[in-house]
Order: C-alpha cells, then structure tokens, then sequence
C-alpha cells in the first residue's frame, strides 16, 4: 500500500496535537506518561514534536487520557486552525495552559 504524502493542513495539524498533548501534560516526565498510556517514550516525544502528524487513534486515546484530556477537546483543539485559518499556538484555551 502506497501512502500518500501528508499536506500541509495534515502537518500543521499534527504540530497542533504534539502542542496540546505537551501543554496538557505539563510539568510531568515524557517516561511518566508514555508508560502510563502505554505506548514508548519515543512515540511521545514525536507526537509531541510534531514528527508524527497522524499518530494511530488508540495512541492519541490513551495519552489523552492519562494526561486528562477529552477526545472532544484534544479534536476542538487541534481542527480550530483548520476553520479559522489562525495558525498561532497562543490559540489555547486557559485550562490546557496550565
């Protein structure tokens, strides 16, 4: 199966989760998390600097969860650029912020 190249709304909406899921997790360790969402340390560190810009569900799933997140707003988080067309991280809301 051949995939296809990521466009460039795909990647930035990538760089926008690795934001929110770093913003969420906050003052806790990278280890901590991976290992309590059950994926590896590496996966998170890409995710969260954007190299993985479509991580599988069930990954996005736990690590939302572990760091306290709902699916719902990891999803109004990370498509509100795509409907407003405004790119800057400073876009947060207050509660992820902390």
């Amino acid at each position: 199966m051949v995939r296809l190249p990521l466009t460039l709304a795909e990647i930035e909406r990538g760089q926008r989760l690795g934001a929110v899921l770093r913003r969420a997790r906050g003052s806790r360790s990278m280890l901590d998390i991976a290992l309590a969402a059950r994926v590896s340390p590496e996966t998170l560190r890409k995710i969260e600097s954007g190299r993985i810009a479509t991580p599988a569900f069930p990954t996005i799933a736990a690590i939302a969860e572990v760091v306290g997140l709902s699916l719902d707003e990891v999803w109004a988080e990370i498509s509100r650029d795509d409907r407003s067309g405004d790119l800057s991280d400073s876009a947060a809301p207050a509660q992820l912020a902390s």
